[in-house]
């Protein structure tokens, strides 16, 4: 096999490999990979017991290591690997499964039961497929196998194995020994691959990846139809007569190859919607596609968006992320017990959280993925969980009613969040506060920290947050500037209500709580003030009033902090006119018609952040 061209159609690419294994980099670096090296955080405690065979536990260690840096990555870092390459080896004796040894007893026990015996060597290899092109989501791929090589142990003597072990080479490695250096002098001979035994079975690897790059030619295959069956295809060595006269369609199949992520995109969409037809081609020849249609992926997600949003909504309401984060990894009926439900149906609830890169399913067991625990566990510093259920509650219904609203010309609802003082009155009068405070909590947990660092405020001394809520975002501020002070400014059923919401430590007494109407009150004195999700949601009326009180209260050179999600110019982003449908009396708006805004009550010199987050900042300066 010629290796070379393999290699090159990986120029260019960001090959990640998750194991910090210097023999496993060797062996990559040396047929010419240029990677990089990025060791795998995942806890290797899987249940050997529920694997049926030991190369299944080594594969499936090797695909959550590789999934763990891939995740991390695009999570924490927001870079999206093209290939992560994870590897597990282990060895194998009568059926039990040899690992590195944890001490020099340990290894002594491996070796000497390995002494004058054949045992196997199994490396389980995942290449995982990244991209991230539609909805800022991370998509995978995952393509595994395994590579078996039998060694056979020489009689080891007492003396022999005392020096080994003393040696310090067993310690780090599977089975106590390594082939490649001093551990070669124990084996008497290998059946299969060499490399397999010193960490990674290079040939294995490369025919993987000539199998992605270089798919079977399509005079390979034949699709064979029966009265009633769907088309088979089979890998048979026709004749060129054969191969010539055939008028069928010839379709790649998307996990051959890295060239076709649009059809890739299109299968895993068919696939995750439980459909039971055969899967066929996004493009056909017009001569070929008279009688075959194919339904539009895009379509189908527009259809399913809903059902897909409903399922991690009623996760989230039985707190199933926290039962696998403290339980580690679970059964369905586990779940099930847990929440005395039904078992059926919590399986059914968790293979689609599985579907939807929320949990990971091993063996009918199942574990909360990265995004699961870093935004939905409820204790996580960055959990969305009262944020998802605010829409669920509330959000949810607003949108049953939207035929109504548009045939009428009316709004959803009256008020979001802390915003509006009527709606914020009747939640109080019903209990609901907490709830909304708790929602916006934790929706500014995650936005603030893009929003406080959108621009240099390091100048400023004095702030005031109109509508801050909870204070989330004044936080951040104080923690970014430490000379600055920040006044949380809203109304008196608002404040009585976020002592809960404060964190302890000096940066708590850099944040004050004012009670106030900022349509009515006069406005504390400030350097900056923030209307942070505010302006979209007030009328002309409202607006005219609220920016007249704000640019009057501003000295010149005074600095206004506007939050919002900003429409790009013509107007495409779907998830902000998506948020315009529940809209009360107020609008969604681009950057120029912010200017244009702001510069009507005094404020110039206006800069438009696009923070990549879910909110953007505004920054403008008084005249």
């Amino acid at each position: 096999m010629l290796l070379n061209p393999v290699i090159s159609k990986l120029v260019g690419k960001r090959v990640v490999l998750a194991s910090g294994s210097p023999r496993r980099q060797d062996i990559l670096t040396n047929m010419g990979l240029r990677f990089e090296v990025v060791p795998s955080w995942f806890k290797e405690t899987l249940d050997k017991s529920t694997f049926a065979e030991p190369h299944d536990y080594a594969i499936e260690t090797a695909k959550q290591k590789a999934l763990e840096v891939a995740r991390r990555m695009y999570l924490k870092h927001h870079i999206t690997p093209d290939i992560v390459i994870g590897a597990d080896t282990i060895v194998t004796l009568e059926d039990s499964i040899l690992e590195k040894p944890v001490d020099k007893q340990d290894a002594y026990n491996m070796l000497s039961r390995m002494s004058g015996k054949e045992h196997s060597v199994f490396t389980g290899v995942a290449i995982v497929l990244c991209r991230s092109e539609n909805e800022n989501e991370l998509e995978t791929d995952v393509i595994d196998f395994y590579e078996e090589t039998k060694v056979k142990f020489a009689d080891l003597s007492e003396e022999l194995l005392r020096e080994y072990i003393d040696s310090g080479e067993p310690m780090d490695k599977a089975g106590g020994y390594g082939i490649q250096a001093l551990g070669g002098m124990l084996v008497e001979y290998i059946h299969g691959d060499f490399l397999n035994v010193v960490g990674f079975p290079l040939n294995h690897f490369c025919k993987k990846l000539a199998e992605l790059f270089y798919p079977p030619p399509k005079y390979t295959i034949q699709r064979i139809k029966h009265d009633s069956i769907p088309y088979v295809e089979t890998f048979e060595g026709l004749s060129d007569v054969e191969s010539e006269s055939s008028t069928h369609i010839q379709c790649p199949k998307a996990t051959n190859t890295l060239d076709t992520n649009d059809l890739a995109s299109d299968a895993k969409t068919h696939r995750a919607n439980g459909s039971t037809t055969p899967y066929t081609c996004g493009q056909m020849s017009a001569e070929n596609s008279s009688n075959a249609i194919v339904f539009p992926s895009k379509m189908t997600k527009l259809l399913d968006g809903f059902k897909a949003s409903k399922a991690l909504f009623v996760a989230c309401r039985l707190k199933v992320f926290d039962i696998l984060k403290e339980r580690g990894m679970l059964r369905a009926m586990d779940v099930a017990k847990k929440r005395n439900i039904s078992v059926t149906g919590t399986e059914r609830l968790l293979d689609v959280c599985v579907a939807l890169g929320l949990l990971e399913k091993t063996h009918q067991a199942y574990s909360n993925t990265d995004l699961a625990n870093t935004y939905l566990v409820t204790d996580s510093k960055y959990s969305l969980h009262d944020y998802v259920m605010y829409c669920n509650d509330h959000v949810w219904p607003f949108f049953t009613n939207l035929d109504a609203a548009v045939k009428e010309g009316t709004t959803l609802h009256h008020g979001t969040f802390c915003k509006n003082h009527e709606h914020l009155l009747q939640d109080s009068q019903n209990m609901l506060v907490k709830q909304r405070l708790s929602a916006m909590h934790s929706f500014v947990k995650v936005t603030g920290r893009a929003i406080a660092t959108a621009f240099d405020l390091s100048k400023v001394k004095s702030a005031c947050d109109l509508g801050g809520c909870t204070g989330t975002l004044a936080h951040e501020l104080v923690q970014i500037y430490p000379n600055l002070r920040v006044t949380v400014f809203d109304l008196p059923h608002v404040i009585e209500n976020v002592s809960s919401f404060q964190p302890l430590g000096q940066c708590a007494a850099q944040v004050a709580f004012t009670k106030g109407d900022f349509f009515k009150d006069n406005l504390p004195e400030a350097d900056l003030y923030i209307l942070s999700r505010v302006l979209h949601d007030c009328s002309d009326e409202k607006l005219h009033t609220l920016l007249t009180k704000v640019s009057d209260s501003c000295k010149p050179g005074n600095l206004l902090l506007v939050v919002e999600i900003v429409l790009d110019e013509d107007k495409r982003n779907p998830r902000a006119l998506l948020q315009s449908l529940s809209m009360t009396e107020g609008k969604q708006r681009s950057g120029s018609e912010y200017k244009h805004l702001l510069q009507k009550y005094g404020f110039t010199n206006v800069q438009i952040k696009i923070t990549g987050n879910i909110l953007d900042a505004i920054l403008a300066i008084k005249e």
